[in-house]
């Protein structure tokens, strides 16, 4: 039996219209996913599940200033999400009590740290082949399964697989 492949641009153009079963299909769809995008950000389950929440609502508010053009309809639709978890992120980090001195002073430090090792995170990322990178920025970033990312890049599963393993590897080892 052939694989139905969703349709995510039409899903849109649908919620855009005010389909509330367009809405509805693709939160069966991707749900899961998007929550798996979101706690690997947040790293906390109910608040992964509010950005979730959130980001529904601003798809389905937000469907009809989707544009074709300028990327995927599925990327859209995480990047939403990827997004709103990271303003979470940035917002928590705003919202440190400044209580005593060695507050005062670890939270800048810590900050300090988190974009160190975030541009060491690109610069190990850089290091890797495209299409291993690729297959990483899938797997962690847009939240694909194995078996979809080897669907879109055209790459045999037990590759894509194989490629992921030694790429995390590879990318542990850049940034001991």
């Amino acid at each position: 039996m052939a694989e139905i492949i969703f349709d995510y641009q039409a899903c849109l153009l649908a919620c855009a219209r005010g389909d509330h079963r367009a809405l509805h299909r693709l939160y069966e769809h991707d749900s899961s996913r998007l929550l798996g995008v979101a706690l690997r950000i947040v790293r906390d389950r109910a608040l992964a599940e509010d950005i979730v929440h959130d980001a529904f609502i601003k798809v389905w508010h937000g469907a009809h200033g989707f544009d074709p053009s300028r990327g995927s309809a599925r990327g859209w639709v995480f990047s939403v999400t990827r997004h709103l978890a990271l303003n979470s992120v940035r917002n928590t980090g705003r919202d440190i009590a400044l209580g005593d001195t060695h507050e005062q002073l670890a939270a800048p430090a810590e900050h300090v740290e988190f974009e160190a090792r975030s541009a060491q995170i690109h610069t190990c990322l850089a290091q890797l082949d495209p299409p291993r990178r690729q297959c990483i920025l899938h797997a962690y970033v847009d939240g694909y399964s194995h078996s979809e990312i080897a669907q879109k890049l055209g790459t045999p599963l037990g590759t894509v697989k194989a490629w992921i393993k030694r790429s995390l590897a590879a990318l542990r080892e850049c940034m001991a």
